[in-house]
């Protein structure tokens, strides 16, 4: 039965359009009907099968064609930094690894390919703009802006590294919905909650490594509490200031801490070079003082215990003893002196004014006159 024009026809397409809506019709013409439609496809499809019959033959071979198209579309391949997930009508089945793979054709299974061996990066606090003169990092306040421990605003900008666990395939695809929006999340949440534990001081000089490590662990525990499947590799972080406004009075006070610092290692290493000294000449001054206080009550003992056995003698021999004590004083007394004795017996007529222990002395050879000389 023919399809009437009246009404816009039967998919609404107006009027003075043909029953496909393919544009108008030529003026003074009827549309074709149904019928003729059928006609026309199968006297193309004659055509093109052999002999031109279309019969049960015919319609065998088109379905056995058909078959093996939609099973061929079940072959796909997985890139080498990708893993396969299989899905039989929406629910996972299995897993499957780099290569050509087959799957039921659609819409039995189909096949998720996400990038599970590729390693992502999410800049947080910055972002790389590349233009024609090259990389150009603009900062973002309302993410690197953060709060310290103490009390203040440092700018942070980093890095966070992440990659799909090879395990966790199906946890990525199916337990979150924006992968790396939550990874931005979370490394920005765990980075501030370790930067609030923390005071300015460590982190503007040497505790970028204690950082690094506690956003990267805390990262790891909230992802694999949110079961997401994903694998934090490593935190980078790219610059640690404080924020533009304040940052010159805070190279000052940065450069006035480096100058004391400066200061009491110079003093600390002249104390540490005057006090050994010090301490040496304290031992030197000690041991000298113990050696003498040794050598003086040697001494003084001995000469005790030589006056105890002179005693003992003198008590013995009285007269002898006191005589032999006085020639030893005489003979120790005089012994490098130059002596003259004069026996007060004997009247010779020495004069005393005689200079006699000149003339004991050894006279120094006189000179011998020249010979040969001139009259």
């Amino acid at each position: 039965m023919p399809w009437s024009n009246q009404g816009g026809g039967p998919w609404g397409s107006g009027g003075g359009r043909g029953p496909w809506g393919s544009g108008p019709q030529p003026s003074g013409s009827q549309p074709p009907d149904l019928e003729e439609l059928l006609r026309r496809s199968q006297d193309k499809l004659r055509t093109v099968l052999p002999g031109g019959n279309l019969g049960g033959k015919g319609i065998l071979l088109i379905a056995l064609a058909a078959i093996l198209i939609w099973g061929f579309s079940g072959f796909f391949q997985v890139g080498p930094n990708e893993r396969g997930a299989v899905l039989r009508f929406g629910k996972m089945v299995r897993v499957v690894d780099p290569g050509l793979n087959y799957h039921l054709p659609y819409p039995i299974e189909s096949v998720l390919t996400p990038p599970a061996l590729r390693v992502n990066k999410i800049d947080i606090g910055m972002r790389v703009i590349e233009d024609r003169r090259g990389n150009t990092i603009r900062d973002v306040p309302e993410e690197s802006l953060m709060l310290t421990g103490d009390e203040n605003i440092v700018d942070v900008d980093f890095s966070v590294l992440w990659k799909i666990k090879l395990d966790g395939v199906v946890a990525y695809l199916f337990n979150i919905q924006q992968p790396e929006g939550t990874v931005k999340a979370v490394a920005e949440s765990a980075m501030r909650e370790v930067i609030g534990r923390s005071e300015i001081q460590p982190i503007l000089t040497g505790a970028r490594q204690n950082i690094e490590n506690g956003v990267h662990d805390l990262m790891q525990r909230v992802l694999d509490h949110y079961g997401a499947g994903i694998e934090v590799t490593q935190v980078q972080l790219q610059k640690v200031d404080p924020p533009s406004q304040v940052i010159a009075a805070f190279r000052d006070v940065q450069a006035a801490r480096a100058n004391a610092e400066q200061q009491l290692n110079e003093a600390q290493t002249y104390s540490n070079t005057v006090l050994p000294q010090a301490r040496g000449r304290v031992a030197n001054i000690t041991q000298a003082a113990e050696a003498y206080r040794e050598q003086t009550v040697a001494e003084a003992k001995g000469q005790t215990s030589r006056f105890l056995q002179v005693y003992e003698e003198y008590k013995k021999a009285p007269e002898v003893t006191r005589q032999r004590l006085y020639l030893e004083t005489m003979e120790r007394l005089f012994s490098g002196t130059d002596k003259i004795i004069v026996d007060q017996g004997v009247s010779s007529g020495v004069v005393p004014y005689l200079p006699l222990d000149q003339l004991t002395r050894p006279q120094p050879p006189r000179p011998t006159p020249p010979t040969g000389g001139t009259r």
